[in-house]
């Protein structure tokens, strides 16, 4: 005779269990044991809620007690089976299902019927494995797993196959379930951590070994690794909030620090010097663009980012041609609006090219700053200021390139006419009517306390 406290919590966790509130269902099956350690059904109840919170190890022990209380409950006998089969214990569940055979052939032959598709499954798995022939393998794997889904062995033995395949997110899939299979599993959180840092994935690697320093705040490995991944995850989101705040020079310097952090993993290297490519283009720094974005394009030469990043660069170092094979090829890839643009901008700059170039002329580059602009023309104007020359025909050239030079300095040292140039359209070009204006209204140039006049031939 059951107690009335044990019979409520019984009704209750049915109840619950019902409504599909496994957590208040166990809760009441817990206190139905604890309450009455012989009630049978207490046990069989407890290892239903366990096996769809999927934790088959607590239900198989909870069977284990049910059958020992009443030995008769064979519906506890074949859930033992299934969970045993699930577990990939074949020897177990072929004497369960085998004592199952008398009291209950149709569930004892089901299971029974699984277990030699299950062993040929592994046997030939292991067969393709150990000839090299993982694709294979994974397809015997699959066949067994889909049997024995709760063998974390099986699981482990697929990983491998999918490593030696170089699919690291199935492998991460495995590894994952066989985490959540098996109680403190350090290894696999650990393993984890590693396949995702593979992966370039340095945040989630970040997550998962701290799960395995939860589990196990010694563990050597775990902690050797969790050193390096928290100091490289610190340096990339220092640079990325300097990249934020426009602080270029700092933040290449804090990737060059992240490259010191990490040199061999293939693609968190290849994340740090996207980021270098992006910094040295949004900075200026042409060479060390050129070197990065190109590093980057020789690792995966379908980086879109990349390929914009160094056409913007050789249009900087004055090679439109090369920024205009990059643009196309990144059209190739995909064709959108800021693409076009850019292609469009460095045809038109190759064009401008061959007529006059502003920057050349004053001997500055193309990310001058306004003072150095100034600067330069100053210098040229006093050494081509046609005053100095006294030969009509050095005069004359000097009349030539000092117009050149007024010219230069009118463009650049304007924000609006300098962004036209730089898009590729010369706002002195005598056939727009900037350029009309310009050249109608030109009588000479200020220089020193006075101006110097010479007619227009």
């Amino acid at each position: 005779t059951w107690s009335t406290s044990v019979r409520e919590h019984l009704e209750h966790g049915t109840q619950l269990l019902r409504t599909g509130n496994l957590g208040e269902a166990l809760n009441h099956y817990h206190a139905a044991v604890e309450g009455d350690a012989k009630n049978y059904l207490a046990y069989y109840q407890r290892a239903t809620v366990f096996l769809a919170l999927g934790r088959h190890r607590q239900a198989l022990s909870d069977f284990d007690s049910v059958i020992r209380l009443k030995p008769d409950f064979h519906h506890a006998k074949s859930e033992r089976g299934n969970v045993l089969l699930k577990q990939g214990k074949i020897q177990e569940a072929r004497e369960q299902f085998d004592e199952l055979l008398t009291v209950d052939p149709e569930k004892a032959q089901a299971g029974l019927s699984d277990l030699p598709v299950l062993e040929q499954a592994i046997e030939d798995a292991s067969s393709h494995f150990d000839n090299n022939d993982f694709a294979s393998a994974i397809d015997h794997y699959d066949q067994a797993i889909e049997i024995a889904k709760w063998d974390t062995s099986l699981r482990e033995q697929r990983a491998e196959a999918y490593l030696k395949l170089g699919n690291i997110i199935n492998a991460i899939g495995d590894v994952r379930a066989i985490a959540k299979l098996t109680n403190d599993n350090t290894d696999a959180y650990l393993k984890l951590s590693q396949l995702h840092y593979i992966m370039g994935e340095e945040e989630e690697s970040l997550k998962e070994i701290r799960e395995c320093l939860k589990l196990d705040q010694d563990h050597k490995a775990c902690h050797t690794h969790y050193k390096k991944v928290k100091k490289l995850v610190k340096q990339l989101n220092q640079a990325q909030d300097l990249i934020n705040e426009g602080a270029y020079s700092d933040a290449v310097s804090k990737l060059k620090a992240a490259l010191k952090t990490e040199s061999s993993e293939a693609k968190i290297v290849l994340k740090i010097q996207s980021r270098l490519c992006l910094c040295n283009k949004q900075g200026g720094f042409v060479d060390d663009c050129l070197s990065t974005c190109t590093t980057v394009l020789e690792k995966e030469t379908q980086d879109i980012e990349a390929l914009v990043n160094r056409a913007e660069c050789l249009i900087l170092n004055e090679d439109f041609e090369g920024a205009i094979k990059d643009y196309q090829t990144a059209q190739g890839i995909t064709d959108s609006k800021h693409i076009k643009d850019g292609l469009h901008r460095a045809e038109k700059l190759l064009k401008q090219s061959k007529k006059r170039d502003y920057y050349k002329i004053l001997g500055v580059p193309r990310n001058a700053e306004k003072s150095q602009i100034n600067k330069a023309y100053r210098k040229l104007a006093r050494e081509f200021h046609p005053d100095k020359y006294t030969d009509e025909t050095e005069k004359a050239a000097a009349e030539k390139k000092f117009i050149d030079i007024a010219a230069a300095k009118e463009v650049l040292t304007d924000d609006e006419k300098r962004q036209q140039f730089d898009d590729g359209e010369d706002p002195l070009d005598p056939e727009t009517e900037q350029g009309k204006n310009f050249h109608q209204h030109f009588h000479g140039f200020p220089f020193g306390g006075g101006q110097f006049h010479f007619k227009f031939q």
